[in-house]
């Protein structure tokens, strides 16, 4: 007689007070399809823009339904009780503990370490970075610093605040000016998926871009335009972190917005990019080094460009949880590497359970000899 394998529970995380909010719905409706029901009992976790909770139910098979008619719910933080609790008074006492959590949240509250401190505090595993890691690749500006540190070159920036912006425009566009020529990229430093960026040509173009992005967040980042190819490095491990091979974007629009990448076609995925061996292991190399300066765990995609003129690779950005549509580049590059879209979810979700169990070898209290209690408390 052989006994059934219990099925893991897996929460499936999306929607969130974000800007992204729409691209993570359809991120988390790939990742449902492509978790084996032989494996995994999968839980729908929806939360809607104003930030409530909701499971999915009965007939409630589609995310919007979740999102419209689920069942209220919140997680608790403490790590003894069921991780999520029903709202409703006549529902009490039935709540549910996930053996695991799989966030699909783009942006704010969801890939910016605050859902991440929330499931630590939980004591629930989960894939992809932790809190630091997480706020760190949030914050472009603070990402690049760091970068700087490990010695990675990164697309030149200028930082700026709302608040200094909104104050005080003339010396705002005195710095950038000076810093840079136009055209330049304007946009949040704690969002992603092109929301709110702008490409401005000149100096009437900026005070609209300027004003857009602080629609999105307290800091804003301008950067100097890069001349050259879109690269895309998929990155994947905890302690050994290993690199895919290398993918290269091809924009139908003058440059890789949220139009090109959810609501238009066109755009043109080069899946293994044409580059040289050794450029190839360049572009691995960096994507790892990143991976390891910004602390990171699980699952991550590096962004670069590969430069028209001296062929220079600078690092734009890192994407803690990247897009996992059907045309997303970080599965697509694991197909092309070798590793299937379900092979690849079963993967993070053992990097996850992996972690959990490193993170529980820490201790986090003093084991105070007999007696001494009393010491202390005097």
């Amino acid at each position: 007689m052989t006994l059934e394998k219990k099925r893991l529970r897996v929460g499936v995380l999306f929607g969130g007070r974000s800007g992204e909010h729409e691209v993570s719905l359809a991120s988390a409706a790939s990742v449902l399809r492509g978790l084996d029901p032989d494996k995994y009992e999968a839980v729908p976790i929806g939360i809607t823009k104003e930030g409530h909770w909701l499971v999915g139910a009965g007939a409630q098979k589609m995310l919007p339904e979740v999102l419209r008619g689920g069942k209220r719910v919140m997680m608790t933080a403490d790590p003894t009780d069921a991780a999520l609790v029903p709202l409703d008074p006549a529902e009490r006492g039935g709540g549910q503990r996930l053996d695991v959590v799989f966030p699909v949240m783009h942006g704010t509250y969801g890939e910016d370490g605050t859902i991440q401190g929330l499931l630590e505090l939980a004591g629930v595993p989960f894939v992809g970075a932790g809190v630091l890691g997480s706020a760190i690749a949030m914050d472009k500006d603070v990402a690049k610093r760091l970068l700087q540190v490990a010695k990675i070159p990164v697309v030149p920036w200028i930082a700026v605040q709302r608040a200094d912006w909104e104050k005080d425009p003339l010396p705002v566009q005195r710095a950038i000016e000076k810093k840079f020529r136009y055209p330049v990229f304007v946009k949040p430093a704690t969002l992603g998926s092109s929301v709110g960026m702008s490409k401005v040509h000149s100096r009437a173009e900026l005070k609209p871009a300027l004003d857009l992005a602080a629609e999105f967040a307290m800091k804003i980042l301008i950067e100097r335009a890069i001349v050259g190819r879109e690269i895309e490095v998929s990155v994947l491990g905890n302690a050994e972190p290993r690199a895919s091979v290398p993918g290269e974007i091809v924009p139908h629009r003058e440059f890789y917005d949220y139009a090109a990448k959810y609501l238009e076609e066109g755009t043109e995925l080069l899946i293994p990019a044409k580059l040289s061996k050794g450029q190839v292991k360049r572009f691995q190399e960096l994507a790892v080094k990143a991976f390891r300066a910004l602390e990171l765990y699980g699952m991550g995609r590096v962004d670069f460009f590969l430069e028209k003129r001296g062929g220079k690779i600078l690092l734009n950005e890192v994407n803690t949880i990247p897009g996992f549509t059907s045309i997303s580049m970080y599965p697509k590059l694991w197909e092309a590497s070798g590793i299937a879209f379900r092979e690849l979810i079963d993967r993070l979700i053992e990097l996850a359970l992996e972690q959990h169990r490193e993170k529980a070898r820490t201790k986090y209290a003093i084991e105070l000899p007999e007696g001494a209690g009393g010491a202390l408390e005097a």
